[in-house]
């Protein structure tokens, strides 16, 4: 299954491994089965420590567990399997668990790494993936370690495409879906810490009093997608105190799939590029802190401190503040949406749309994230109808020459989405208004993948900086807002054409305007 250079790069990397490895199948007769079967006799054959077999007994069929060899005597047991042919984007995940479960140190903080080993009670962990979902694997590598470093903690990592009975069965609609000790747990990427403060509640609390505890910043970014890396980034090379506060780092960029126009980057995906960001600020005397969301920003009063609070109890006091909370998916705000959320209705094609296989499906949206994601579904699904608000679609042209050459496409304009209809367990369809006729119509279906744009994150900030009709951070050409030593930088400004690189050039602009906004108040008379 692995090509000469795949299996190269792993043997290499498997020489990492200090400690023996059991892989131990469930298979059947089945061709996926024969698949997995010599996928994990190539992955032994590349390790002396690792060895082979098929004497499994798990109900998941293909499925496999990694084992310490006689780790269960000594009470240090692993419990982490995979059920599916663990390959796309979750052949890293495959990677990682080997490494883990060999003896290889994880890269996790030592105060994280402690805190999972001090974890009490029994906690049974289920992630339904799909191969496609670039969400997925933060959640199966996260859970992994979990279970390599707890033995309270047992995991399996499940291709949903290919256990459909479990996913019809459960109603799972969206991935990554997580359970734990048999109920739903999450859904959506979610990060090690996130996890850890779901099930530790007193994470939030000991987090807070840390975070109250800090002297005030001379640059504190809020956000950390592309525009709060850079303005990190730049802030620290010069050598002044900075901090990061950011909900999820990486931001936006975590649920894009393919990048092909990040300067000098040929091509990469979302995940990478954040993964790249955030090691990259980490080269510097930054402080992150992840899992904050900013709740209030309370101005300094006569040149003193910005004071920044946030959702989990806690405020961080700063000089100069940089506003880079960046945008999220915008919502239909139709009766049905939000009831019907993961169970339906979707905002990620390239997450969710396996699951969709052979089934009805409607994209909103006809720019070109909604072409793109009607062109990605068509070699999926049966039917896809794209709808869109307007008289024309807006997506280039080449998209939707691609678009209307697949048969299985309908495209409907001038048409305005009214409701999202279901059973009360799952989307069965929606209501639309023509707009020409005033007609109402419905359409039968089992999903909707709305693609409508972003809305930026702004709520917490109405009434404090001044914000554009559309709700956009109003800056000046260096990044400054209406508050003096308050900045703002990438989607969330009112800064034209929402891109990476244009939010990472901000970024750094509005780092510098912060740099020079203090040299010139701290100046002395």
């Amino acid at each position: 299954m692995l090509d000469a250079t795949l299996k190269s790069q792993l043997k290499t990397y498997l020489e990492r491994v200090t400690q023996p490895i059991e892989i131990v199948a469930s298979l059947d007769d089945g061709a996926k089965s024969r698949e997995l079967h010599d996928l994990l006799v190539e992955i032994a054959g590349l390790s002396n420590l690792i060895t082979f077999s098929a004497d499994g007994t798990d109900a998941r069929r293909p499925s496999f567990s990694l084992n310490r060899p006689g780790a269960d005597l000594n009470g240090n047991g692993i419990s982490l399997r995979f059920a599916g042919i663990p390959m796309g984007h979750e052949f890293t995940s495959l990677v990682l668990a080997l490494l883990q479960v060999g003896g290889h140190p994880s890269k996790a903080s030592a105060e994280v790494i402690e805190q999972i080993q001090a974890l009490e009670g029994e906690f049974t962990f289920e992630t339904y993936f799909s191969l496609s979902c670039q969400n997925c694997p933060d959640v199966v590598q996260a859970l992994n370690l979990m279970a390599v470093l707890n033995p309270n903690v047992r995991h399996v990592a499940i291709d949903g495409a290919l256990f459909q009975a479990e996913v019809e069965s459960r109603k799972i609609m969206a991935v990554p879906s997580i359970y734990l000790n048999g109920e739903i747990f999450g859904q959506g990427r979610m990060g090690l810490e996130e996890i850890l403060a779901k099930i530790d509640t007193s994470a939030g609390a000991r987090q807070a009093e840390k975070i109250n505890a800090k002297d005030a910043f001379d640059v504190l970014v809020v956000g950390g997608g592309p525009a709060g890396a850079a303005a990190a980034i730049y802030a620290a090379r010069k050598g002044i105190r900075t901090g990061v506060a950011a909900e999820r780092f990486g931001g936006q960029v975590l649920d894009t799939l393919a990048i092909e126009n990040f300067i000098s980057v040929q091509e990469t995906e979302g995940p990478k590029l954040a993964t790249a960001l955030e090691e990259h600020v980490k080269q510097y005397d930054v402080d992150i802190m992840n899992l904050q969301r900013g709740e209030a920003l309370i101005p300094a009063n006569d040149g003193g401190l910005h004071e920044v609070r946030l959702a989990g109890g806690a405020s961080l006091k700063a000089k100069t503040v940089i506003l880079a909370t960046g945008a999220r998916w915008r919502e239909m705000n139709v009766p049905g949406e939000q009831e019907y959320r993961a169970r339906g209705v979707a905002y990620c094609p390239h997450c969710d749309g396996p699951l969709f296989k052979g089934k009805r499906v409607a994209v909103i949206g006809g720019g070109n994230s909604g072409v793109e994601a009607a062109i990605d579904l068509a070699g999926i699904v049966a039917q896809v109808t794209l709808i869109e608000f307007d008289s024309q679609l807006r997506a280039d042209a080449v998209l939707q020459r691609k678009l209307h050459s697949l048969p299985n496409v309908k495209v409907i304009t001038s048409a305005l989405t009214t409701e999202v209809l279901g059973n009360g367990e799952k989307v069965t369809g929606l209501r639309y208004k023509d707009r020409s006729t005033d007609e109402q119509h419905e359409l039968a279906l089992e999903g909707i993948f709305v693609q409508i744009g972003l809305l930026p994150n702004t709520d917490w900030l109405k009434g404090t900086v001044e914000l554009s009709s559309r709700g956009e951070i109003m800056v000046d050409a260096k990044g400054q807002t209406s508050i003096p030593g308050v900045f703002a930088a990438g989607d969330v400004t009112t800064v034209p054409y929402k891109q990476i690189v244009i939010a990472v050039g901000e970024g750094a602009k509005a780092s510098l305007a912060a740099f020079d906004h203090l040299i010139r108040t701290s100046a002395p008379a």
